[in-house]
């Protein structure tokens, strides 16, 4: 069902992908709810064989690049991830009791999921994914930088590296929020 978005050919090999909240909504300018993406992500990297090279967390999108390693099919563990994060944001919004924007919030995940054949009680993220198989060093590099440079040409901040919400620190020989990143330095193809 979900297969229809995703695109990957080389099941092994280095993806980004990008993946938004329904209408852009800035739903992650709470940290509760970025750290519920992170323990996703945690637990990705942990149970299925999540590899993951760069990430960031903006106020209405993800980036990842990313590697399935252990067998799992990367639409799949994707898949996953968004299943799992969507049910997890929306009902720590509903028993949110300082979520000012509740009931908006939750009305529009439901006239979202209206709209969808498949699903049922809201729709949290868009399905219109992009995902791109990166295949070469250069590619990968200019990918992994658009990743860090999101919160910069945002304007949240001056240098990549103070936005906690990505793996920009761990470029900057700095620790991150997420353990195990693999920082990318060159892959032999």
């Amino acid at each position: 069902m979900m297969s229809r978005n995703y695109k990957f050919h080389n099941p092994e090999g280095l993806c980004f992908i990008s993946f938004a909240v329904v209408g852009w909504l800035d739903v992650f300018t709470r940290n509760e709810y970025k750290d519920l993406f992170l323990d996703s992500l945690r637990f990705c990297q942990k149970e299925k064989g999540l590899e993951i090279h760069a990430w960031c967390i903006m106020s209405s999108h993800v980036h990842l690049v990313f590697r399935s390693i252990k067998g799992q099919k990367p639409e799949l563990l994707i898949g996953d991830l968004k299943r799992f994060t969507s049910r997890a944001i929306v009902k720590a919004i509903e028993e949110n009791p300082r979520e000012s924007r509740k009931e908006f919030l939750l009305e529009f995940f439901r006239k979202e999921a209206a709209k969808s054949s498949n699903v049922t009680h809201y729709q949290f993220w868009r399905h219109d994914n992009k995902p791109i198989e990166l295949w070469s060093n250069k590619v990968i590099k200019q990918k992994i930088d658009y990743v860090h440079q999101n919160p910069v040409e945002a304007g949240l901040v001056y240098k990549a590296e103070e936005y906690i919400y990505s793996s920009a620190r761990d470029y900057a020989d700095e620790k991150g929020l997420l353990d195990d990143i693999e920082v990318f330095r060159t892959f032999d193809f």
